[in-house]
């Protein structure tokens, strides 16, 4: 009896314990977590879905199937591995020179549902698409352009290229950039020669930027000199101008005066063109009585110009 008591116990609790692992497994395959840099896709019978809303979610469990994907932005080097540049590195110009090309690539998804269904690998479509698109650019440019000036152009063609062929295949991820990490020749000789050249392009940019430098001191200075100029022959001009007016005025008034006294006026003239002309000019007055007398300034002169039976000399002092 008591054997029978047991074994409907045992059995009891044997049922309990894979009642509450059954409930267990139910309950922990009911909820799954999004983090913050995730999306889920939710499959319920084949149709899949995506869940992008960060957090705790309920599944019903044995039914729908949950996959997660990362979208943080992840990339892969393209001609260079841990052994040194690869085989598909060697690249070859518009002009045959061959090339050592590394780029990089960066890229996040951007439909989870697609990245999971649309392809077996879109990371390695990505990657063939990439390769593709840099030789096709790389072939289009010269080995100068490559390895100096045109890296920025080039990068920027591969760039969209891809994208647009991205747009095309729309597999669920999306090209984030890519850039040339290195670029050389094949050969060291030829390597060195490329970067003398790299370093004479830049002697030559500092060049340029010394001179811009000095022309930019130099043409406010000049600038200003030039005003000043411009400004003393307008002060110059203005003070002929003015003097010009002055000579005319007084040739005016002198005018008049001989209008009333064109005798006295033209002597007048004749002593002061000689007191310039000879400073050392003694004027001598000769009355007709025989008397003389010298008139030092000429101005007190003047006043005797209208005395009747005088006649006048000059002499030099000299």
């Amino acid at each position: 009896m008591k054997d029978k008591i047991f074994s409907s116990t045992a059995k009891k609790v044997v049922l309990a314990v894979v009642i509450l692992f059954v409930a267990g497994i139910i309950v922990s395959g009911s909820f799954y977590t999004i983090r913050e840099e995730e999306q889920a896709v939710v499959c319920t019978f084949g149709s899949p879905q995506a869940v992008t809303t960060p957090g705790l979610h309920f599944k019903i469990p044995f039914i729908q199937t949950v996959d997660k994907v990362s979208t943080t932005i992840n990339g892969f080097s393209i001609g260079y591995n841990s052994t040194g540049a690869g085989e598909e590195a060697m690249m070859i110009t518009s002009d045959y020179n061959f090339l050592h090309v590394d780029f990089y690539a960066e890229y996040r998804v951007t439909d989870p549902v697609k990245a999971l269904y649309a392809s077996e690998d879109p990371v390695e479509i990505l990657r063939n698409i990439a390769q593709n698109c840099i030789r096709t650019t790389i072939g289009s440019y010269t080995v100068d352009s490559v390895l100096t000036t045109g890296k920025n152009e080039i990068q920027a063609n591969i760039k969209q290229m891809i994208i647009d062929k991205l747009e095309v295949y729309d597999i669920g991820i999306q090209l984030v950039n890519i850039t040339i990490q290195d670029a050389e020749p094949p050969t060291d000789a030829v390597s060195m020669a490329f970067k003398e050249v790299e370093t004479a392009k830049q002697g030559k940019e500092t060049s340029v930027n010394n001179a811009n430098k000095y022309r930019n001191e130099k043409i406010p200075a000049a600038e200003a000199e030039a005003d000043r100029i411009i400004q003393e022959a307008e002060a110059a001009k203005q003070e002929r101008i003015n003097e010009a007016n002055g000579q005319v005025a007084r040739f005016n008034a002198l005018y008049e005066e001989y209008i009333n006294y064109p005798e006295v006026t033209r002597r007048r003239m004749f002593y002061e063109t000689m007191e310039d002309v000879l400073p050392g000019l003694k004027v001598v007055i000769q009355s007709s009585d025989g008397s003389t007398q010298t008139m030092l300034p000429l101005d007190s002169f003047f006043e005797y110009q209208a005395v009747p039976n005088t006649t006048t000399t000059t002499e030099t002092g000299f």
